[in-house]
């Protein structure tokens, strides 16, 4: 949440990729299905939800400074789109290269788990916005995304996700210098370690994090 980006006369931050992806094909289940790339930006529509069938995306907002306020990380399986939200203005980002597919409103009441699941997930990441001290914070956070991004590796769980430092600071309402801080730190503590621009954790993701005593 923590650095600011300039905006366009419409709104939208001028560091976000612009769609022109028309990559369509239709499923096994008669549901059109799109392509877009890292980076790139899935439409807002009313009319429509979108469902990850692979890749993952976060949901986000600014401020009227153009401060970017995470709401989410969404990967496969999740159901995402402007009508779960209430946040203006909102946008889908592309963390990597993303299929969807598009389901429409008479097929919503199909994905009941889906929308229960949307619902956990988002309270989840609000109650570890709010985790103090902030070395805690960071390591919940780092647990929750190896769980949702994860897979076992010899040496722990990899995130298999490049989620920047500057991205984590705006989730978790700091700044870019703490989080590389207290990640170095965590190294120091060998319970983390990277590989390949990712973040393997040590410490196994269902410990009690709470027994971990941090500065």
């Amino acid at each position: 949440m923590m650095y600011s980006t300039s905006r366009n006369t419409n709104g939208i931050p001028q560091n976000s990729a612009t769609n022109t992806n028309t990559n369509t094909s239709t499923n096994t289940s008669g549901l059109q299905q799109r392509l877009f790339t890292r980076r790139e930006t899935i439409p807002a529509r009313n009319d429509v939800l979108w469902k990850i069938e692979r890749g993952a995306v976060r949901t986000l907002t600014w401020s009227e400074d153009g401060t970017f306020i995470t709401l989410g990380y969404w990967g496969p399986g999740d159901l995402i789109g402007y009508p779960l939200s209430r946040v203006k203005p909102y946008q889908i980002e592309c963390l990597t290269s993303v299929e969807v597919s598009v389901v429409p409103p008479q097929l919503w009441h199909q994905d009941i788990n889906s929308f229960l699941s949307h619902i956990q997930q988002a309270e989840e990441l609000l109650s570890i916005v709010h985790r103090k001290p902030i070395s805690l914070r960071l390591w919940q956070f780092l647990v929750w995304l190896s769980e949702k991004f994860g897979r076992d590796v010899e040496q722990g769980k990899l995130i298999d996700l490049n989620v920047t430092h500057q991205e984590m600071a705006e989730v978790l309402n700091t700044t870019r210098v703490t989080v590389t801080r207290l990640l170095q730190q965590f190294e120091e503590e060998n319970t983390m370690i990277r590989h390949k621009r990712r973040i393997i954790l040590r410490t196994p993701a269902n410990s009690n994090q709470n027994t971990i005593q941090r500065k």
